[in-house]
């Protein structure tokens, strides 16, 4: 790890999400003085935050190791491609991050084309304290329900599974940036930009 290059990638991600030294320092347990260090390329994070640092910038461990974002970082294995395929009949969830022949009960499925959102169809997110919380006043009858939510960024997609006559309701941890997309039986698949906002 070169400590000037993590350093100043560091300070670079931190001030894109708006975060003060001390922001930073409070979400992973340590003083404003040792991200202030770091920065200054004086020192570096211990591995055993790094995990936590890859998660609050949405990147990963090999990016603040290197110390470097590359320009394409975003092209290779984007995660944002994902395809998102339903059964009609079962409701099984499929996802592919290539195009792939997939069929489920007897039936060719096909990648369902996201929407995006407009406002009142959006869902609410929230900020409580370095998570996500994630709401919706879509109805959730037998009938017409939201049958999963996914966070999908660059790098990684988290899908929560919802029920009918169960109230949408979803903790997410914070990243930097990325889209909700989820499948509404009555509008199909929605989606919606997110940013981390200070």
């Amino acid at each position: 790890m070169d400590q000037e290059k993590t350093g100043s990638l560091i300070k670079q991600l931190r001030t894109e999400l708006k975060l003060t030294q001390k922001d930073l320092a409070q979400l992973i347990n340590v003083s404003d003085k040792a991200v202030s260090k770091w920065e200054c390329g004086k020192g570096c994070p211990d591995i055993s935050l790094l995990e936590k640092l890859a998660e609050i910038f949405g990147t990963d461990v090999q990016v603040l190791l290197s110390g470097k974002q590359e320009q394409n970082e975003s092209e290779n294995g984007n995660m944002k491609k994902i395809k998102f395929y339903v059964c009609k009949k079962c409701g099984n969830i499929i996802t592919a991050s290539q195009e792939a022949a997939i069929s489920c009960c007897g039936s060719k499925l096909y990648p369902l084309e996201p929407i995006k959102a407009e406002q009142n169809n959006m869902l609410q997110v929230e900020d409580i304290g370095g998570e996500l919380f994630i709401t919706s006043d879509h109805e959730m009858s037998k009938d017409k329900y939201i049958s999963f939510v996914a966070y999908v960024n660059d790098t990684k997609v988290i899908i929560c599974k919802q029920y009918p006559e169960w109230n949408v309701q979803i903790n997410l941890p914070l990243y930097r940036s990325g889209k909700l997309v989820w499948y509404s039986t009555e509008y199909g698949l929605l989606y919606q930009d997110i940013r981390k906002h200070k």
